[in-house]
């Protein structure tokens, strides 16, 4: 499977309509995206917990109102978009894996989900919410239990059986320097995909497609045949 990672960021401006289309237009299986809760209450799509690093504004997004933040210029004019919009510029034709990034955002997230899905002809299935914070999935999966959820994990150690207990995993994303074959195995072993991230070199492609991995998380997805 081809992830646009944070949409096609190593052509746009990452987690920006710009990206997402992009990324549409190298025909993604997936797009990839980050989001945080704002101060007013908006899903916001956004990487890093302030806004400076992305933007022309200082901050933190939990601080601003979408009001403000909508004013900031995420790169090339783009702004930061709310989820819906990116729902609404992807239309189903690819799957949106949704990371949860910040706090409290488990209820409004499962609540913007079902509003598609009862209302706009999507699908649960049509997402997979990931995150590090493995105790956001419990929501989730508390909240809603036909939600796909994938645990990242970024430390060298196959024992993640642990993260199974209670939360019914469809998938796990390991950093790419964790992979090799046995580790894939030994996921499938456990009913998992194995998505990895971040995956550049075309060596790198090669190798992760010997060893069976279910999809790649990609800045450059037309890398990926």
């Amino acid at each position: 499977m081809k992830i646009g990672h944070r949409g096609a960021c190593a052509y746009a401006p990452e987690n920006t309509l710009a990206s997402f289309a992009k990324a549409l237009e190298l025909g993604v299986d997936m797009i990839e995206l980050d989001i945080f809760c704002c101060r007013s209450g908006e899903l916001v799509v956004i990487h890093d917990e302030s806004v400076d690093r992305t933007t022309n504004g200082k901050g933190l997004v939990v601080e601003m109102d979408y009001d403000t933040l909508c004013q900031f210029d995420a790169g090339g004019g783009e702004k930061i978009p709310l989820l819906s919009e990116v729902f609404d510029l992807a239309e189903r034709r690819v799957k949106i894996n949704i990371e949860i990034k910040g706090k409290s955002v488990a209820a409004p997230l499962v609540a913007l989900i079902d509003k598609y899905v009862r209302g706009k002809g999507w699908s649960y299935d049509d997402f997979l919410v990931s995150s590090f914070d493995h105790s956001q999935l419990q929501d989730v999966r508390r909240i809603n239990g036909q939600l796909r959820i994938g645990a990242n994990i970024d430390s060298c150690d196959t024992n993640y059986g642990y993260l199974l207990e209670g939360q019914a995993l469809y998938s796990i994303h390991p950093s790419i320097d964790m992979v090799d074959r046995l580790f894939v195995e030994d996921a499938h072993h456990k009913g998992l995909k194995v998505f990895v991230w971040t995956v550049v070199e075309a060596e790198d492609i090669e190798r992760l497609k010997e060893f069976g991995v279910d999809g790649m998380f990609l800045n450059h997805p037309d890398r990926l045949e």
